[in-house]
């Protein structure tokens, strides 16, 4: 079944000749593309000027529209007449596939949205992940902090192994100290 749509009326069945609506709306953007140009206008400017000095300056059997130029205006307002229903044709057909584009944009926009506010949110879900997660500098400071509190306590430290996990206690680009010597208790 087909969808009834609130913008076009509602099909009526018709008697007469049957023609192809999307022939003859591609016909009527045809023409009124062509009006629209300034091709056209030089054209029907140069016939309204051919036609006015055929009609003037011609001797009088060889004229064929007077001065009113009765025939000359006759031409041109049914040139007009059909110009304006073929214009607003082409203007009808042109407002239809905006609307199609319209709603296509449309949809592309809320997908796009939804999508954006999909990674705003995991963006911020990793965000919450890694303020949770130890640094590298965090751990050493720990365990410096640890490693301290052991020496206090009077614990035994392998000299060898600093608090970063690193063979003597040197830190990177440092030259690795001598081991001290250390005194047991008794």
């Amino acid at each position: 079944m087909t969808e009834s749509r609130l913008d076009q009326p509602k099909g009526t069945r018709r008697s007469g000749p049957r023609y192809d609506t999307e022939a003859f709306g591609r016909f009527a953007e045809t023409i009124a593309r062509f009006i629209g140009t300034a091709r056209f206008l030089v054209l029907q400017t140069g016939i309204v000027i051919a036609w006015i000095s055929w009609n003037v300056a011609l001797p009088g059997p060889l004229r064929f529209d007077e001065f009113p130029f009765i025939f000359l205006t006759l031409a041109l307002s049914l040139q007009a007449a059909y110009a304006a229903p073929l214009i607003l044709l082409a203007q009808n057909r042109q407002t239809d596939r905006d609307r199609v584009n319209l709603d296509e944009d449309r949809n592309r926009s809320e997908r796009t949205r939804a999508d954006i506010e999909y990674l705003a949110r995991e963006l911020a879900s990793v965000r919450i992940a890694l303020g949770e997660v130890a640094t590298r500098d965090f751990i050493r400071s720990e365990l410096e902090h640890h490693v301290e509190l052991l020496r206090k306590e009077g614990e035994p430290v392998r000299p060898d192994v600093d608090a970063g996990g690193r063979v003597g206690n040197a830190r990177p680009g440092q030259k690795a100290a001598t081991p001290k010597a250390t005194t047991s208790r008794s």
